[in-house]
């Protein structure tokens, strides 16, 4: 899976369509980034773009989308209900898959200072990004809004933490922020009833409810607010609300913070409040795309309510987690299109095969798929029958003490298994890479050192390709020992296949490594390589001739 961030820019233009489509073409325009959702409104004048990709090119495309708002945007003409500072009022870079907050904020600061330099435009930062606690909400920053940013930047303690201190009355300014993944989530219950819905929001949300004494009044501090009753969920914000098109009341949720307070937690505290008040919850929705984790840590909760291993496919994971939150109740839930992370999954053509085609493609007079994808594939086999041992084993009378360990195991198995399985097609695409840069034109200087350049590049991710395969092996070969050591004895030649099919893979791959070396210039890149491959082929051995004793221990003659 690649690295992954979320960009949600909105812009104060919410009704030109040329605008509108201008700044989308500017995002679009950045290879590799998808543009997931805009989002316009004409009353505030506003529209929110969604887009998604690998670190560089997001912040690429938010640049541009800037250079595109600074062209099209004039402030001084701006009418809107929304609240805003700027032609790109607001700016958030959000963590979605293997990267980490830290990153985000990085990135921010990253395209700030650019947006500052290149447009000559104040920038500030907020949230995870912000330079001091006074600059973390994004409503203080933006407090006077367009009309009182003039004034503001003479303030001392206004200053922006990029660009020049200098009123642009035709931008404004721009607030670049990082902050975590929002979930729009709704949960549905079996009442019309509104007020019922808002009770339960009242109790589950962070900000909970005023307090009130014995006569109903509101209980007030010496400051004259309201004192709190806090609910049960940080990070949680939810109001009742009633959908006449479902004909069912909902509690509406803004999950802030899904790692805080994990989806699953979200539904079952609404189920509890809910039943209190004698109503049932009959599903939920969410809304808008989600990173699959929450997803995944929902499934891996129900499932190990059941008893059941955690360690199953990811899809199955998945599944799981639709069934128990009901989130197919209202409408289908397609994972390919709620997921984001699905976008960003790279074709697998030999994958999609039928395991007969597939052989027959491996038996034909072309080079690939061979070797390399064989390894791959081999690897990926074992890393299944791990899996199968721990997942026949997890919930069997007799095993609960390894059951929790084992179920760990079958986790790590999955995740080996999915990834040796991209390798497949993986190392297939980087034989095509090799042939194509034989092929690029030569006979002038510049020609000769291009191609030369690409094909020890493609050389090079030839050899990387099986490198990881066969580490990634080895993993396997580790999953097989633990789960044959701990699990079901009457399993025990399934492990013993999924170690020999990993060792198999480990040395496939380790021919192909080497195999690529030949050609290649790096001294360094191959010396690596060549120890590495004799560190492979050792801990594979030693691991095999361990997974061979503890099998025969377990009684497969």
């Amino acid at each position: 899976m690649p690295r992954l961030v979320e960009c949600v820019p909105n812009f104060s233009e919410g009704r030109s369509r040329l605008v509108i489509d201008a700044i989308a073409q500017a995002i679009s325009s950045v290879p590799s980034v998808k543009l997931l959702d805009v989002d316009p409104g004409a009353d505030t004048n506003r529209t929110v773009y969604t887009f998604v990709g690998e670190p560089n090119a997001v912040q690429d495309a938010a640049v541009r989308a800037a250079h595109a708002a600074s062209e099209h945007i004039d402030m001084r003409q701006h009418q809107g209900a929304h609240p805003r500072i700027g032609a790109m009022d607001v700016c958030p870079f959000v963590p979605v898959a293997e990267v980490t907050m830290e990153e985000c904020v990085a990135m921010a600061r990253a395209v700030g200072q650019r947006i500052g330099d290149e447009l000559q435009v104040p920038v500030y930062f907020y949230e995870y990004a912000a330079s001091s606690t006074a600059r973390h909400s994004l409503a203080d920053i933006r407090a006077g809004e367009y009309e009182g940013l003039e004034h503001k930047l003479r303030d001392p303690a206004w200053q922006p933490d990029c660009g020049p201190a200098r009123f642009d009355a035709r931008f404004g300014a721009a607030v670049v922020g990082a902050r975590d993944f929002l979930l729009a989530y709704n949960v549905n219950l079996n009442t019309r009833d509104r007020r019922l819905a808002h009770e339960i929001a009242l109790t589950v949300r962070e900000a909970g409810r005023a307090k009130r004494d014995a006569a109903g009044h509101i209980v007030r501090g010496p400051d004259g607010q309201a004192a709190r009753v806090p609910g049960r969920l940080p990070r949680v914000r939810a109001i009742g609300w009633y959908i006449e098109e479902y004909r069912q009341a909902q509690v509406s949720i803004n999950l802030l913070d899904y790692k805080t307070t994990p989806l699953h937690v979200v539904f079952e505290v609404v189920c509890e409040e809910a039943a209190k008040l004698g109503i049932r919850v009959t599903g939920s929705e969410l809304v808008g795309m989600t990173p699959r984790e929450p997803l995944v840590e929902a499934g891996r909760y129900y499932l190990r309510r059941q008893g059941k291993s955690t360690g199953v496919a990811m899809a199955d994971v998945v599944e799981m987690a639709v069934r128990s939150l009901g989130l197919d109740q209202i409408a289908p839930f397609d994972a390919s299109k709620k997921i984001i992370e699905a976008y960003f999954e790279p074709e697998a053509p030999l994958l999609r095969l039928t395991v007969q085609r597939f052989i027959d493609e491996v038996a034909s007079e072309t080079p690939a798929p061979g070797g390399g994808s064989v390894a791959a594939l081999a690897g990926s086999l074992g890393a299944a029958l791990a899996a199968l041992v721990a997942n026949v084993t997890v919930g069997r009378p007799g095993f609960e003490e390894a059951s929790a360990a084992l179920s760990a195991e079958a986790e790590r198995a999955q995740a080996l298994k999915a990834r040796l399985a991209t390798l497949v097609d993986e190392d297939t695409r980087a034989f095509s890479d090799v042939v194509a840069a034989r092929r690029l034109p030569k006979g002038t200087p510049a020609d000769d050192s291009a191609r030369a350049a690409a094909i020890e590049s493609a050389l090079q991710r030839a050899a990387a390709v099986p490198r990881e395969t066969m580490r990634l092996c080895v993993d396997a070969l580790r999953v097989a020992l633990a789960v044959v050591e701990q699990g079901n004895p009457n399993a025990a030649s399934d492990a013993g296949v999924a170690g020999l099919m990993a060792r198999a893979g480990a040395a496939a791959a380790a021919l192909n490594v080497l195999i690529n070396l030949g050609s290649i210039q790096d001294e360094a890149f191959t010396r690596a390589c060549r120890d590495e491959v004799a560190e492979v082929r050792a801990e594979a051995a030693r691991l095999a001739e361990a997974l061979a004793q503890a099998v025969d221990e377990r009684g497969v003659a």
